[in-house]
């Protein structure tokens, strides 16, 4: 029942995620927020809508910025393949595949990014520890990649599926991150090297 409740609680978030994403450019905001908001679930704190709502406001601040740019590559690789299939590009395919790759790289990274936030933290470093992140857990990055196929494809059997299945792949990242948290306390890794990266563990509420 308590697992239930869990996935109950991802689908709402993912609801609220999509919501708060309209404007494209809070996307990783809304991300931010959710994962906060499972947190506190998971921690059993005091939590719903009107801390959400204080969670977006703290991530977007600058959170906005890291949306803008995400929207920027996304327009750059979707250029790149529209050259490759007009055929005007040497080694077209070899191209368009290595901007597809990384692509996915970079929704990966800005995904742990956005998961690892906690208010008051610079996304700047947030970034940086992702992208390391990212390349060195290739296992985990391939099952958030998963995860998108999964959001494409509800969104393409029903649209309104694909709000739910965003909290579920949000739940994972964060899944991941705290599992990547237990090692690198154990080696000393990321956050030794990213000095404003937070420690894990639930967020305090609102901004």
């Amino acid at each position: 029942m308590v697992r239930f409740g869990v996935f109950a609680e991802c689908l709402l978030t993912g609801v609220w995620i999509a919501l708060a994403s309209l404007p494209l450019v809070t996307l990783p905001a809304a991300v931010a927020a959710g994962a906060a908001h499972l947190r506190r679930h998971l921690a059993h704190e005091r939590g719903g809508l009107r801390e959400y709502a204080a969670d977006l406001r703290a991530a977007a601040r600058r959170g906005w910025l890291a949306g803008l740019a995400g929207w920027g590559a996304l327009a750059l690789v979707a250029a790149d393949l529209a050259v490759v299939r007009a055929g005007g590009l040497p080694g077209g395919v070899f191209a368009g595949t290595v901007g597809v790759l990384a692509l996915l790289a970079l929704a990966v990274a800005g995904l742990r990014a956005a998961v690892a936030w906690r208010p008051g933290a610079s996304w700047r470093a947030l970034s940086a520890v992702a992208a390391r992140r990212t390349v060195r857990d290739p296992v985990g990055s391939s099952l958030l990649v998963c995860g998108f196929a999964v959001v494409a494809a509800s969104a393409w059997f029903a649209l309104p599926l694909a709000a739910p299945a965003l909290g579920v792949v949000t739940a994972a990242a964060l899944a991941l991150e705290r599992r990547a948290d237990v090692r690198g306390a154990a080696t000393g890794g990321d956050r030794a090297r990213a000095g404003s990266f937070p420690p894990p563990g639930p967020s305090p509420g609102g901004a």
